[in-house]
């Protein structure tokens, strides 16, 4: 199988580094007992015909006709030209396609599916093209190359001109407007044009990251729940506006999810080494304890909800304390939401600025009632509010989470006090 290249195909990107037969009408025979005699009859008797086994008697007129004898017929003008320069044509086409100058229809570059099971992504990609894949992986750490790559395979199978009838142009398959917004110049070869695939692969992944800080934001007020990768990849494809409405991933987008998480897999070679556990090493301590006494009543991790009954990801820690128990900031920072949600109930949420150059945030939840307002800078320890079960909750508890770069993380490491 071939990769899919632009016409100028061999040009050297700059790493980051650098910058059936048809019937014959002859042979067609008719009824096996077809009366219609070669010849018309005229009345006279047949010539030559005799009784066999009686006398002769004088012959009598008579209706019958004779048994008709069929004439095998010779093979027709398709037998004898068409057909033989048909069975040259279908071996010289089944050579062809065997030995890969011919594509077939079942072949891993069809367009009805342009990476099909069992394809290399090596073979799918120029080499050169990996580690912008990589760099682009590196804009938010919620993206990672294989990611990026699915998208890309999901929208153009690596065609770098598609034609589409929506407008959009290039393996990423930006419109006109699109571009307005996401596209620069990222190899600096002097333009920036959505059919550069450099410039494109660079375009995705700010595409994605913007959108991945929207639906960080509507998760934190509350306004949407669910994994952020899935939001980011369902506001990508159907829109922001889409994802709010539904206050999940929606129904619409549940394909187009599951097709770009069935292409990352292929794509996974492409991955670099994943950072270390973000709650070891520097980590620890970095947070101060949000209540008291830390004793857990559900850990972070996949469970089943309590009252949803649904299995799914717990974001955060549950600390089982007193109702009206004094809550506190684990750091100091900024305020960013304080307020009332459907699911958390009151929940407070602050921004703690960057740590070894990642965004750290923290968020307290189902809360009696707040101290705090937006836009309130705190200090470590300081009151944000008490203990209760606002929200979804079967009990007094606190719900802490701690965000890296927007990505939900287990906040155990990350506090000063161990279990």
């Amino acid at each position: 199988m071939g990769l899919l290249h632009s016409p100028d195909r061999g040009r050297h990107h700059p790493t980051p580094g650098d910058r059936t037969a048809q019937e014959d009408p002859a042979a067609r025979e008719g009824p096996p007992n077809d009366p219609t005699p070669d010849a018309p009859l005229t009345g006279a008797q047949p010539v030559g015909v005799e009784p066999v086994g009686v006398d002769a008697v004088d012959p009598a007129p008579s209706d019958e006709r004779p048994e008709h004898t069929r004439r095998r017929r010779r093979p027709g003008p398709f037998t004898l030209l068409a057909l033989p320069g048909l069975t040259v044509v279908l071996g010289f086409a089944g050579v062809m396609a065997a030995t890969g100058r011919l594509p077939s229809p079942w072949s891993e570059d069809s367009d009805a599916h342009p990476a099909t099971a069992g394809s290399s992504a090596t073979d799918r990609v120029d080499a050169s093209y990996v580690p912008w894949l990589r760099e682009a992986a590196r804009t938010c750490s919620l993206l990672k190359p294989s990611v990026l790559a699915a998208q890309i395979d999901r929208s153009s199978g690596w065609n770098t001109d598609p034609a589409t009838l929506s407008g959009t142009v290039g393996i990423a398959g930006f419109t006109e407007s699109q571009w307005r917004t996401w596209g620069k110049d990222a190899d600096g070869n002097g333009k920036s044009s959505p059919r550069d695939p450099v410039d494109a692969i660079m375009a995705l992944a700010r595409q994605d990251c913007a959108l991945a800080e929207d639906v960080t934001r509507l998760r934190t007020r509350g306004t949407v729940s669910g994994d952020l990768l899935d939001l980011t990849l369902a506001a990508y494809t159907v829109g922001t506006d889409s994802v709010t409405r539904a206050g999940r991933v929606p129904a619409t987008a549940r394909t187009y999810l599951t097709e770009v998480k069935d292409l990352s897999a292929r794509y996974r070679t492409f991955d670099r080494e994943e950072n270390a556990n973000p709650g070891t090493g520097k980590a620890s301590g970095v947070l101060a304890p949000p209540v008291t006494t830390l004793v857990i009543s559900s850990p972070f991790g996949s469970r089943k909800h309590p009252l949803t009954g649904v299995t799914k990801l717990h974001t955060g820690v549950d600390f089982a304390a007193p109702r009206n128990a004094p809550v506190s900031a684990a750091r100091q920072g900024q305020v960013v939401f304080a307020g009332m949600t459907k699911a958390y109930g009151n929940r407070v949420v602050i921004d703690h600025g960057t740590i070894g150059g990642r965004r750290l945030e923290t968020t307290y939840s189902h809360m009696s009632s707040l101290l705090v307002t937006a836009g309130q800078s705190v200090e470590t320890g300081t009151a944000v509010g008490f203990v209760g079960s606002t929200g979804l909750s079967t009990g007094p508890h606190l719900h802490f989470e701690v965000l890296v770069d927007g990505a939900y993380t287990d906040p155990m490491p990350w506090l000063a006090v161990a279990r």
